[in-house]
């Protein structure tokens, strides 16, 4: 019997695990080169300072697979204590409440966010790195605004659906992106996929410049202002004037739908809304979004896309406003001082932050309206959800997690296909749309 001591095992060095691993290779490849035919080849590991059995001792103890399987079980307890719970559910009257546990019953479900990337900022930024992205066809419309700009609707029609043959009665659902998102996001394509799936239309709200069409007047977009989405709203329902007709907005979508919605309050067309993942108090978003890590990983991204598009229209803007100025900016905020106040006439930047908020109309909304947040969201920290003016309103309801992030929400081993966002976008929209009758006068 051919026996291999290694010189390694006796360097000052290296300790004994690292040895024994040095050995075993050693002796695997010295054992190769030998070939098949060669004698048999009996491994001796010693370690320094250890009789030639510590090895065989070490390895046959199950130190490795005890310490791996007490992890796992630390892991796991962690997980399920502090992590994995269902969410809360505040409504501001019962028969909301009553409706969501009967039809909704997500909401009641525990949420159990991905077990390998439950932390906010990993579920913000992965959500749109893996998710399956379906193929969606679009018909784009341009429509004219007040001001002599344009206003581009992306629609699925659904045609053929089996539940809803006819186009005229077929239910309709608007999407509204976030800050600088389109039709294209991938959280609008699941959206738009999921309403294909539910045999209904939908129609997504394009802020102005942002998915490719041409900057007619020196006027983009803003959380404040809903004139284009009031316009949209109105054009919507004067072609489909018999369907059933409501929204959903995401991130700044969401800003928007809230404050139209907070300012018109019953008189809108639309039977019901959902936003999602909002920023309810602007000036607490964005102090968030300026602390040091949030901004490198989010904030100068979502100035950089911002500035971008607005150097692709700067043509349209150069005797408006100093575009090299604004072209400067590093945060999001700056950009809005420079550039989104000034363009929309505020007096000044916390002006428009102000109105900007959504938290100050929601006693206002007059129709049902379901908020999905999660209070780990860096866009909208925890403290500033608005629990207690959601209790003043009974035509609201707030669905908070502890976990999820922003437009997140992944749950699953590997979350390609849905979110916890989508299903409660689903049973939400489906509810609302063939159920929603007995939600008339909250």
């Amino acid at each position: 019997m051919a026996n291999v001591n290694s010189s390694l095992c006796h360097s000052s060095s290296p300790s004994n695990a690292t040895c024994v691993t040095r050995h075993f290779w050693l002796c695997l490849h010295w054992h190769l080169l030998r070939g098949s035919s060669g004698p048999d080849l009996e491994m001796t590991f010693l370690p320094r300072d250890a009789s030639p059995d510590a090895g065989d001792a070490f390895w046959n103890s199950g130190v490795e697979l005890s310490l791996i399987l007490g992890f796992a079980a630390a892991y796991a307890f962690y997980y399920l204590v502090f992590i994995a719970k269902k969410p809360q559910l505040i409504t501001g009257g019962s028969k909301l409440r009553h409706f969501l546990s009967e039809r909704c019953p997500v909401v009641s479900e525990t949420y159990f966010p991905t077990f390998w990337c439950w932390e906010s900022r990993m579920q913000t930024l992965i959500r749109p790195l893996i998710a399956a992205i379906p193929k969606i066809h679009y018909r784009n419309e341009l429509i004219k605004a007040a001001d002599g700009g344009q206003i581009s609707l992306d629609w699925c029609d659904s045609d053929g659906s089996p539940s809803y043959a006819d186009a005229s009665r077929r239910p309709t659902v608007l999407l509204l992106p976030g800050l600088t998102g389109s039709s294209q996001e991938s959280y609008i394509l699941r959206m738009v996929y999921i309403c294909q799936e539910l045999g209904y239309r939908s129609v997504v709200f394009n802020n102005r410049g942002v998915s490719g069409e041409k900057l007619l007047t020196p006027r983009t977009y803003c959380a404040a202002n809903t004139e284009d989405l009031q316009d949209a709203i109105a054009h919507i329902k004067s072609i489909y004037p018999s369907a059933p007709l409501i929204a959903a907005g995401f991130s700044m979508g969401g800003m928007l739908l809230a404050t139209y919605l907070g300012r018109v309050g019953r008189d809108t067309c639309l039977q019901g809304a959902a936003v999602f993942s909002v920023g309810w108090d602007v000036f607490e978003s964005t102090a968030s979004l300026e602390r040091p890590l949030n901004h490198l990983l989010f904030n100068s991204y979502l100035v950089s896309c911002l500035k971008a598009s607005l150097y692709r229209q700067k043509s349209v803007f150069e005797n408006v406003i100093d575009v090299n100025h604004v072209m400067k900016a590093r945060t999001i905020r700056e950009f809005d001082e420079r550039f989104t106040s000034v363009i929309f006439d505020y007096a000044t930047n916390n002006d428009y932050y102000r109105d900007a908020s959504p938290v100050h109309r929601l006693k206002s909304v007059q129709i049902p309206m379901l908020c999905l947040n999660a209070a780990d969201d860096v866009f909208s920290p925890g403290h500033a959800i608005p629990v207690e003016r959601v209790k003043q309103n009974p035509n609201l309801a707030l669905l908070v997690t502890s976990h999820g992030g922003h437009i997140g929400f992944l749950e699953g081993l590997w979350p390609r296909q849905s979110t916890y966002m989508d299903r409660v976008f689903r049973q939400f929209t489906k509810a609302l749309i063939e159920q929603g009758s007995c939600l008339q006068d909250l």
